[in-house]
């Protein structure tokens, strides 16, 4: 098997394909169905190549994302069923669930709500480790939802279809938490990544308008509407958006203690803003440092 696996990351590789040797071992692994650590211990040993590994691999080398190949996606401690159709979820939105799940922990039974749930990555992580939370998720999309409900059955978690613009009117004024990893590719930048530009969807990835930012925007209005006064709003965006986002809270006049947080790798990756009682909001010039 160790033959196979060094040529399957000859293979990979000369794809372009960014981790080779994890990908030809987690492909292997998944058609075993075992970890990748037992893998390596059965390589050495001389098993046999797995059937369809070959193929599987090909496919890979076609760039198509190994969670589309393997069906699931660890997020945080919760492995998702993900597939075309749906965003697969990015380790650096871990954490902007960390965001909301430190929020919560100071919390008696909050409510909180993930607008754009997509796969349920954030809600079912949030709902995963903060037991007693009431999450509510919202995705508008047919596709999405197909993965979305089985993912967060198992954690109790509301899934409603809608549009996050206009999402849970009748929950107005009433959730303590608000969390968005909205799109918000601007309609001119292709992604470079195949994996993304071919097989996310679109509509998971352009937020509208030249700057990309007609959702997170949107999403913004959606939360100062749900939340409760002093309520928590965390939003995902691109490094280079965070001094837009934080321009934009601090010009609608609802929001205080407007942050920006990076992710593991440094890079700006969400913002996140308290709903201030009337008459005590951040400035415009306050909201952009």
């Amino acid at each position: 098997m160790e033959e196979a696996l060094r040529a399957a990351e000859r293979r990979l590789r000369e794809a372009g394909v960014p981790s080779p040797r994890v990908d030809a071992e987690l492909l292997a692994a998944h058609l075993l169905g075992v970890s990748r650590g037992r893998l390596r211990a059965l390589a050495l040993t001389g098993a046999p190549v797995p059937e369809g590994y070959r193929a599987l691999v090909d496919e890979r080398a076609r760039r198509v994302p190994l969670q589309h190949l393997t069906g699931t996606a660890w997020f945080r401690r919760v492995e998702l069923a993900v597939g075309p159709g749906v965003f697969v979820p990015r380790p650096e939105t871990e954490t902007v669930a960390q965001l909301v799940i430190d929020r919560a922990a100071t919390l008696d039974a909050p409510r909180i709500v993930d607008l754009g749930t997509g796969s349920g990555a954030i809600a079912a992580a949030v709902a995963d480790e903060v037991p007693g939370a009431d999450v509510y998720a919202v995705e508008l999309s047919d596709l999405a939802l197909a993965w979305a409900g089985p993912n967060l059955e198992p954690f109790g978690v509301h899934l409603v279809q809608g549009d996050l613009a206009t999402a849970l009117p009748e929950h107005d004024g009433s959730f303590d938490i608000v969390v968005s990893n909205p799109p918000y590719i601007p309609a001119d930048a292709v992604p470079v990544e195949p994996e993304v530009a071919e097989h996310d969807p679109r509509m998971a990835l352009y937020g509208g308008g030249a700057d990309g930012m007609e959702l997170p925007r949107a999403a913004a209005v959606t939360a100062a509407r749900l939340l409760v006064p002093g309520g928590y709003f965390v939003i995902e965006h691109a490094e280079v958006q965070a001094p837009w986002v934080a321009a934009f809270l601090g010009k609608m006049g609802t929001w205080s203690a407007v942050t920006t947080h990076q992710d593991l790798g440094g890079r700006d990756r969400a913002t996140s803003a308290v709903l201030a009682p009337q008459g005590q909001t951040t400035t415009t010039e306050e909201a952009a440092r």
